[in-house]
């Protein structure tokens, strides 16, 4: 069953960049949770909720910079209202990251591990161009390599870069994109 993206607001008004970000947060976690679901469901192993979280955690971190480029590119944000939203967006996953990660591996500071992660896959990213179609091939190739890399090799997971390279990763720019348009809308 595909997953329904409710990106339209209800009632008339102007809405601030923060609540703009938290609905971009929750869409992200909603898109991400998806895939990985999907992956399990195409035959791909899981070894652990560690290993699904941190494939999760790669999603949400490729929709970020996918939010990044948007902003700039089709939105045409200042650099500074640019900054504000991903820093927004960035905070509220890591609020659905810490209190799901609490759920699942009990007390402690998951955060600064997803900001550390943020941090070094954006320098990564940065190489990387996005145009009016979406991704570049090594944009997604870089995706599918670091699942690759969480979900290991094993005869099972041979095959997960091709997935989220030429399906999964497609599927979430597409739906990502039409709804930060319509948010901004």
């Amino acid at each position: 069953m595909a997953l329904r993206i409710k990106s339209r607001w209800h009632g008339e008004g102007e809405r601030s960049l923060d609540e703009i970000a938290g609905a971009l947060a929750f869409i992200a976690w909603r898109l991400a949770q998806d895939k990985a679901i999907n992956l399990h469901g195409e035959d791909f192993v899981y070894e652990s909720d560690r290993q699904r979280m941190d494939v999760i955690i790669e999603y949400l971190i490729f929709q970020l910079q996918i939010m990044d480029r948007l902003a700039h590119d089709r939105l045409e944000m200042s650099d500074e209202e640019r900054r504000q939203l991903i820093v927004a967006v960035a905070q509220k996953m890591g609020r659905i990251v810490e209190d799901n990660s609490l759920d699942l591996f009990g007390p402690g500071d998951h955060l600064p591990a997803f900001f550390d992660r943020i941090n070094e896959r954006a320098a990564e990213y940065a190489e990387f161009r996005y145009t009016d179609e979406g991704p570049s091939y090594p944009f997604l190739r870089h995706l599918g390599y670091e699942i690759q890399q969480i979900m290991g090799e094993s005869q099972e997971n041979r095959w997960v870069i091709d997935q989220v390279m030429d399906k999964d990763g497609v599927e979430v720019d597409r739906k990502l994109a039409r709804a930060m348009m319509d948010l901004f809308d």
